[in-house]
This record gives C-alpha cells, sequence and structure tokens, in this order.
C-alpha cells in the first residue's frame, strides 16, 4: 500500500511538474514569409527559408528570443508566393489577417515587394523585404522598411564602375517589361548614364516579357547598335539565358549586371558564359570575414552551398526584426499595440551591425548603406571587387 502511495506521488509530481512548464511557457513570436517557392525564382524562396530556419533554430536552441527577461520562441510561417505580384498580396493578407503574425519579412522580388507592401501598409502591420530595390516598395509607407539598397543609388554605382572598368562611353541596356525592380533599375541607368554622357549615349534599350525564352532579336538590335557594354539588370534565370545567347550571335563585349545575379544558382545555370563578369551587389562572400563569415559557414555546413545575398539580407533582416523587439523591451498581447511597437522601434534604430554591412534607416525606411561591386571569377566564384559607399 506504502508502495503504491509512493508512485502515485511521482507520478503526480511529474504531472505537476509539466503542467508548470506548460504554464510558464511563453506564446510564440509568429512572422510571416511571403517568399517564392515556385515561380520564375525558386531558388530566392529556398536561399529566405533556409537563412530564416537558420537564425530561428540557434534562437529556439536558447530557450527563445529573451524579451524583458522572458523567453519567447519564434514561429516562422512560410506561405508560397508563386513569384506574382497578385500571389504575393494574398499571402499577405493571409498572414496578417488569419495567422496575426506581428511582422512580415518579404517579398524578395520588388515585382511582389511593391504590391505586398500597400498591403502591409494598410493594415499597419510592420514589414522588411530583405532584397526589393524599387524605391516604390517603401514610398510613404510608414510601415515598410528594406534591408536592400535602392535602384537610384545601385544605378549610379553600376554606371560608375563600367566606366571605369571597360572605359565606356556608349551602354546598352536590355530589361524585363513587367519587373517592377528590372524596369525601375534600367530607367535609373538610363536617366544617369545619359546625364553623364549625353541623351544619345544609351544606343540600345531593349525590353522583353515574363515568358520570353528567345532573345534574339532584341540582341541583333543591341549588337548593331555597337555598345561598349551591355547593362543587365535581370533576374539572374533570365541572365543565364541572356548571356550565352549573346554570345552565340557574336557578342564578345562585357555585360555589367545588378544584384539579382546574386543567386547561388547563377552559375549552375550560366556556367563559364558568366565568368569574368560584374554586377553590383549587397555583399561578397569570397574573403568575409568577422560574423559574415560565421554566418556563411553555419550555412555552407547546414545547406551544402555558399549562402546568396538573398539569404544574407534575410538574416539581416530576421536580426532587424527580433532586435526591434527586444528593443521594445516587452511582448504585449495585443497584436495591433505590438505591431505598432516593432515599427516604432525599428524606425528609430539608429545603427545596425548586419553581415551585410552597417546601415540605418533614413524616413523613408530605406537603409542607408554601401553597395559591393562581385567579379565571378574563372572558379565562378563571386569575388569582392570593390565597395561603393553613398
Amino acid at each position: 500500500m506504502l508502495k503504491h502511495v509512493c508512485a502515485s506521488a511521482l507520478v503526480c509530481a511529474a504531472m505537476l511538474s509539466v503542467s508548470g512548464s506548460a504554464l510558464a511557457a511563453e506564446p510564440p513570436i509568429k512572422i510571416g514569409f511571403p517568399i517564392p517557392l515556385t515561380g520564375e525564382i525558386p531558388k530566392v524562396g529556398e536561399s529566405t527559408k533556409y537563412a530564416a530556419e537558420l537564425f530561428r533554430e540557434e534562437v529556439n536552441a536558447k530557450g527563445g528570443l529573451e524579451v524583458g527577461g522572458k523567453k519567447y520562441p519564434l514561429q516562422f510561417i512560410y506561405e508560397n508566393n508563386e513569384s506574382k505580384p497578385d500571389a504575393a498580396v494574398n499571402v499577405t493578407l493571409k498572414l496578417i489577417t488569419r495567422d496575426n503574425v506581428l511582422a512580415i519579412i518579404g517579398p524578395q522580388s520588388s515585382r511582389q515587394a511593391v504590391p505586398a507592401g500597400a498591403v502591409a501598409n494598410d493594415n499597419e502591420t510592420p514589414m522588411i523585404s530583405p532584397w526589393s530595390t524599387n524605391p516604390d516598395t517603401t514610398k510613404n509607407r510608414p510601415w515598410v522598411f528594406r534591408a536592400a539598397f535602392l535602384d537610384d543609388f545601385q544605378a549610379p554605382v553600376a554606371a560608375n564602375f563600367a566606366v571605369k572598368q571597360f572605359n565606356a562611353k556608349r551602354a546598352a541596356v536590355l530589361f524585363e517589361i513587367s519587373n517592377d525592380y528590372s524596369k525601375g533599375l534600367a530607367d535609373n541607368f538610363r536617366a544617369t548614364w545619359g546625364k553623364r554622357h549625353g541623351k544619345d549615349s544609351v544606343v540600345a534599350y531593349e525590353s522583353h516579357g515574363p515568358k520570353d525564352q528567345d532573345f534574339a532579336a532584341q540582341l541583333t538590335k543591341i549588337i548593331a547598335a555597337k555598345p561598349d557594354f551591355i547593362f543587365l539588370p535581370e533576374n539572374y534565370n533570365f541572365v543565364a539565358l541572356i548571356v550565352p545567347q549573346a554570345r552565340d550571335l557574336g557578342y564578345k563585349g562585357p555585360f555589367m549586371g545588378s544584384d539579382a545575379w546574386g543567386s547561388a544558382e547563377l552559375m549552375t545555370l550560366c556556367k563559364d558564359a558568366c565568368k569574368g563578369l560584374f554586377f553590383s551587389t549587397h555583399y561578397a562572400a569570397a574573403g568575409a570575414q568577422g560574423a559574415t563569415k560565421e554566418f556563411i559557414d553555419k550555412y555552407s555546413k547546414k545547406y551544402g552551398y555558399v549562402p546568396d545575398d538573398v539569404a544574407a539580407l534575410t538574416w539581416d533582416a530576421v536580426a532587424l526584426i527580433t532586435g526591434a523587439i527586444q528593443k521594445a523591451g516587452k511582448v504585449e498581447k495585443d497584436v495591433r499595440k505590438m505591431r505598432k511597437t516593432i515599427r516604432d522601434s525599428l524606425a528609430s534604430i539608429e545603427e545596425f551591425k548586419g553581415i551585410t554591412g552597417n546601415m540605418r534607416f533614413d524616413d523613408q525606411g530605406d537603409p542607408i548603406k554601401c553597395a559591393v561591386i562581385v567579379e565571378i571569377d574563372q572558379k565562378g566564384e563571386f569575388t569582392f571587387k570593390e565597395s561603393v559607399c553613398p
């Protein structure tokens, strides 16, 4: 009888312990990710999720995010925006209204981030796009931020480098007409180049559609115009088609690319044709040091390849959001109130030391930070060429 009583007491104690720990556990901090897991740029979605999961697992392994002396587990909710603007709007709204996330990280591409940013701003939910460079993503939207520099900064960076590296005076541009990122950067580049070299110095300005695979017509016009180089503000999947086709048509000159070249999949698709080319971007993995190298090593070990700029910017975006929550000092039970607290905390950050560089936000939620010029070496690695700061 005594043995039976003792056993029951142990069971009761265990039950009380489990119950007590369950009661003590804090509710999760929910953050939503509307990302392209399918569609034109699935590697962007993969890089986003991989970096975010690496961050989440590290924090949760330590018991959660410490805020005001309490630890809260991080819960990340991923929704596929299919690389489409309308899908990005729908899933962003779903994350805000159905899942009650405290913040949104993404979308990545400006084509999805611009319309999704309107949804986040209208619903007073803080959003950071890690990778979008089109000014309209954040313009007059106090709830929307980004971790990437803007097109009106990137365009002069690309133009100035082309002058110095290629001794160029005549430029050609090829871009995707329906992509906010591609068209916006192309327009910024044309304006920048024209101011410097005259209105006729952009000798060819050609566009294509989102489903095009054959660029012979556009490239034939470009080559006939005899440019000193071709500026290609395109997503990596188009770069891998356009560059080899240009070579097949006899173009032997240089290309200058933009940050959307920076995917880990570019060289898998483009192979030798892209070696020796240059593009502007957010960080260079080769030769990285300090916290940046630590991130690269952890990511590479876990996923088997070097993280691209999307992954690095996502890590910084997650760090910005979680840092803003910690800076707030407490997690409000009222979701709307907590969203406002996070937004205000983000806006008041004086300096953030990220793995893609140090930054602070201006009054539009855009970071003031440096750009990097990368050269693709003969091993297919993205190597640091130079840094350009505002």
